[in-house]
């Protein structure tokens, strides 16, 4: 009897992992990377193309507000002092366009990041704006271009399309084709086509990580993005990172966005 039910039960998983859509796979991936509130600590190493490396310490928190239909994140500079206090605040709306704003010791003011700006480098590195955020997936199409194995990891490979050229401009690609990993939805790869259909940009993320046990969510602790038409290449790690759903709400606000 139980290997009549086991043999029944990868039967009907195996065929609704077959139904599923480009959407449905992203909408889960997006729901396993949402969790309650995160704290990390972490590096942004930046390099040009010679291999000269620039290093930034930074600090960030995430939270999630279901009630609100929105997920939170701060991102702050801790070193060096070129940099040092420099903030990223963002809202991932469910329902609507996100909101960003990043504040600047050197002017001390915050001001919001409009959506023009998101496709723009953040603080020098070859990762946007926008690759801070979540994806509003309404400014999508996906498409399920089928099943393949990366560095040894089964995943599906999704290509993703604005709706329009306004969002490919705000976003700074025509098409990005992304692989998603069956065991625990987290993006393994990704590969960004410019505004004239050319291959520039390559990201991979590895050293996942289980962060929410009862959850069963996991992260990738690290991301490489390189650019193939400058040579340049950045990396960001999660040095320490921990899994806390009562992160202070006052974190995520302006106010302390300017703390120093």
């Amino acid at each position: 009897m139980r290997l009549i039910i086991t043999t029944v039960l990868a039967f009907v998983s195996l065929a609704s992992s077959q139904e599923l859509t480009g959407r449905d796979i992203m909408e889960n991936a997006k729901e396993a990377q949402t969790m309650s509130g995160t704290e990390y600590v972490g590096t942004l190493e930046i390099y040009d193309n010679k291999g000269n490396q620039r290093i930034r310490k930074i600090a960030a928190a995430t939270k999630d507000y279901p009630a609100e239909n929105v997920s939170k994140r701060i991102i702050r500079f801790l070193e060096p002092a070129d940099v040092k206090g420099t903030g990223m605040l963002i809202f991932d709306h469910d329902d609507q366009d996100d909101d960003m704003w990043i504040y600047l010791p050197s002017l001390r003011k915050t001001r919001r990041i409009v959506s023009t700006e998101k496709g723009k480098s953040f603080m020098g590195s070859e990762f946007s704006n926008a690759d801070m955020a979540a994806e509003n997936m309404e400014d999508f199409e996906y498409k399920l271009l089928g099943e393949v194995e990366f560095d040894g990891i089964e995943c599906w490979q999704i290509e993703v399309l604005p709706v329009d050229d306004d969002v490919a401009d705000e976003n700074g690609f025509t098409r990005k084709a992304t692989w998603i990993a069956k065991s625990d939805y987290v993006m393994r790869h990704a590969e960004f086509y410019d505004l004239f259909d050319e291959l520039y940009k390559k990201q991979t993320n590895s050293d996942v990580r289980l962060l929410d046990e009862d959850g069963q969510k996991y992260q990738a602790a690290k991301m490489v993005m390189i650019n193939l038409e400058n040579g340049r290449k950045s990396v960001m790690r999660m040095d320490q990172v921990v899994f806390n759903p009562q992160v202070k709400d006052e974190y995520f606000t302006t106010r302390y966005l300017e703390k120093q």
